[in-house]
């Protein structure tokens, strides 16, 4: 009985599936070149500090590092423009200094990639002062021409003339009194005197325009061409402002003016600090985010 059992499970189960053939193999191409390596495929990334005299791989990628001996008692790790860079007291071996650096792997290429990112957006920040150039003032396309017939102000071939956009949609114009073969230095130079001038007017104007609805007074203005910093404000009334603020928007303008203006309530970032910030800007921190991600003209 069970072997009959057996049996019609079996016949019940139906019979085993007949194998498929498989596909014929393709021959091989006596005239198609050789597979590359994977390496060669995916190339690691790559850092080079100009100044390298050391290199370590980490996680794959290949890491050239300028090395200092120094004065000091923990091995120091930063990152800037140029790559990373490593100062160790002159007794700490470089294996340690080596382990270290694989330990932290994951902070060093983080903010390698960040430097290389920052330096990209730079890059393409730059102005290339030159008859035609466009850039922002503002937030407003303005486009450079050059008019040697003209010396604007009767002083000085340097001056310059603004003119409004004739028709929504068109750039404004900024004319410079230069001949057509000004170098891009003295091209700079001139539009950098009209920004600096429309700079300090436009900033005086929305300091003037704060300053009582925060009851504060402030002293004196001075244009800052730091390259870190947007402004700075001192206990005497002084306020700095980046003059390259006038790349801008106004909103960007007026949160700088606004922070500033703030310090001559609280000299610190307590929250009263931000209390006040916020008495006449609620969306400061919408405002602060955005300008956290602009990129200054470096050559501006």
């Amino acid at each position: 009985m069970q072997r009959f059992l057996q049996l019609a499970l079996d016949f019940l189960g139906g019979p085993d599936p007949l194998p498929k053939p498989s596909a014929p193999r393709p021959e091989p191409d006596a005239h198609a070149p050789p597979a590359l390596p994977m390496d060669d495929v995916f190339q690691p990334a790559t850092w080079h500090h100009p100044r390298a005299n050391r290199h370590i791989r980490l996680r794959h990628c290949e890491v050239a590092y300028e090395f200092k001996r120094a004065r000091r008692r923990t091995i120091g790790l930063s990152v800037g423009p140029d790559g990373l860079t490593v100062s160790a007291p002159r007794w700490t071996p470089v294996a340690e200094v080596e382990a270290l650096l694989h330990d932290r792997a994951g902070w060093v290429l983080e903010k390698l990639q960040a430097a290389r990112e920052r330096r990209t957006t730079l890059d393409q920040a730059r102005i290339g002062w030159a008859d035609g150039a466009t850039f922002d003032v503002l937030g407003q396309p303005v486009r450079l021409l050059l008019d040697p017939t003209h010396a604007y102000g009767g002083r000085s071939a340097r001056h310059a003339q603004f003119e409004a956009p004739q028709t929504p949609g068109e750039p404004a114009v900024l004319r410079l009194g230069l001949p057509h073969q000004a170098t891009e230095a003295q091209i700079r130079d001139a539009a950098q005197a009209w920004l600096m001038r429309r700079a300090e007017a436009v900033f005086t104007e929305r300091l003037q325009h704060f300053a009582p609805q925060l009851g504060v007074q402030w002293s004196r203005l001075r244009l800052s061409s730091a390259g870190t910093r947007w402004g700075s404000a001192t206990a005497d009334g002084t306020i700095r402002l980046n003059w390259r603020l006038i790349f801008l928007s106004m909103e960007m303008v007026d949160y700088v003016v606004v922070h500033e203006l703030s310090h001559l309530r609280h000299m610190d970032h307590s929250p009263r600090f931000w209390d006040v910030v916020a008495s006449v800007m609620p969306d400061h921190r919408e405002r602060r985010q955005a300008l956290r991600q602009v990129a200054m003209p470096p050559d501006a």
